[in-house]
């Protein structure tokens, strides 16, 4: 018998209203971890191609090119700064406090973070003028890569300690920030690629810094899992599994951007980035869901109540119901939203969400084996996907261009995929604790 006919049986009312219970529902859907990282992906994609929209009508081609190359440095130093650690801290640490998982991933950026702003002045000092964009570039791209990280770092701290709403109100401020910068950017009429990237740096500093100031004054709570004195070990070493991983898929999604400069031109790049920044934002949902769930998972597999497949199923599903609707709608706003001069990027819509849709299928398959605890598998995928991507760029890039990147990014995603179904089908699910026994 449901709620509503015990309430009906009890009273002889015919129980809340159905709006009121629609309400309910939302509420506790809202408050639900996965659909607010997804609320703070949606509200960073749709900044994103707002942003993307201001610079294609302030900057030609080349500066839009050169503006998606910076960011795209910063993107992979990045996954350099965490070493793999993004995922295996939320693995790892699990209903603890705020203010000790923070001191603890910090702990584990210190010595990444010295090393690497080090490695930055060496930079700027020694190297070639040809090869150096100069000391001041060079210094945005160190301080803004240092910032993505902590952001990136907040991020799992936030999921671990189950604060995700701070996160997302740390986003919302960083939006705003970022928009409102963008459009000042646009209403002047700046042309610089360097000033449009110093929006990003100072939008990303402010609410990521607060935060964790904040998260530092919060009290110890009794009822919150103690931090060990080895269990930033174990998240060190499970982050070096995944770490080949995580610089396989930052490279799988990032390395078009710096390839396609060298074999084409900066003005392809813009082209190409138009389009490639929308269509990654099909896969957004699912990897927030995946995100989320990790720390879940770990404790189903623990437990045998672990079932991959429904989950694969269910988000297979998905990206066959979104993937047309996205292409076709991209397909007919292009020239609407971006002027004529980026009509060529028609071309790669349907390839490049295509290859979204699988990269997003892939998100969950590989979550899933982090939870099992199969790393090394995680990153075995990535480095394939990452090679395979890479090859067909060099391949193909020369011949026909941003096309090429396209098919590039199309095969590495589904070379990644295959890999992952064909683990997952080799790691079985662990049975249930009852039937171990």
């Amino acid at each position: 018998m449901s709620e509503v006919q015990v309430h009906r049986t009890r009273t002889g009312s015919p129980g809340p209203p159905r709006g009121a219970r629609q309400l309910v529902w939302l509420a506790g859907m809202l408050r639900e971890p996965y659909v607010q990282l997804l609320a703070s992906q949606v509200l960073t994609g749709a900044v994103a191609m707002a942003a993307n929209i201001l610079m294609v009508r302030s900057l030609t081609p080349t500066h839009r090119g050169e503006v998606a190359l910076m960011l795209q440095v910063v993107y992979l130093a990045t996954q350099v700064l965490l070493l793999g650690t993004e995922r295996s801290f939320v693995a790892g640490y699990h209903n603890v406090s705020p203010a000790p998982a923070v001191r603890a991933y910090g702990r584990l950026l210190l010595v990444p973070a010295l090393l690497f702003l080090g490695g930055a002045v060496l930079y700027a000092l020694v190297a070639p003028h040809r090869l150096s964009p100069g000391p001041m570039v060079v210094g945005m791209l160190a301080w803004y890569a240092l910032i993505e990280a902590a952001g990136l770092a907040t991020r799992s701290i936030a999921i671990a300690v189950g604060r995700v709403r701070d996160f997302l109100l740390c986003r919302v401020i960083e939006a705003l920030l970022l928009l409102g910068a963008l459009v000042g950017l646009y209403l002047v009429g700046a042309a610089s690629p360097a000033t449009w990237f110093l929006a990003y740096l100072l939008a990303g500093a402010a609410p990521t810094v607060i935060y964790v100031l904040i998260w530092l004054r919060l009290p110890v709570s009794e009822t919150d899992t103690p931090i060990t004195p080895g269990q930033n070990r174990l998240v060190r070493r499970e982050g070096l599994a995944l770490f080949p991983a995580a610089l396989s898929n930052m490279a799988m999604l990032r390395v078009d951007r710096l390839v396609i400069p060298a074999l084409a031109s900066t003005a392809a790049l813009g082209l190409y980035a138009s389009v490639a920044t929308m269509t990654e934002l099909l896969a957004w949902p699912v990897r927030a869901y995946a995100d989320s769930r990790l720390g879940r998972w770990r404790a189903a597999d623990l437990k045998g109540d672990l079932r991959s497949k429904p989950i694969v199923v269910a988000v297979s599903l998905y990206v066959l119901v979104v993937v047309p609707l996205v292409a076709g709608g991209l397909y007919l706003l292009i020239e609407p939203l971006f002027g004529h001069h980026y009509a060529p990027a028609k071309s790669i819509v349907l390839p490049l969400v295509v290859a979204a849709g699988l990269y997003a299928v892939s998100r969950v398959s590989l979550g899933l084996l982090i939870a099992k605890g199969h790393g090394g598998l995680v990153s075995a995928a990535e480095i394939t996907g990452f090679v395979v991507s890479f090859a067909t760029y060099l391949l193909l890039i020369p011949k026909i261009g941003i096309l090429g990147a396209a098919y590039g990014s199309l095969l590495g995603y589904g070379c990644c995929l295959l890999f992952a179904l064909i683990a997952s089908r080799v790691v079985r699910d662990r049975p249930p604790a009852t039937d171990r026994a």
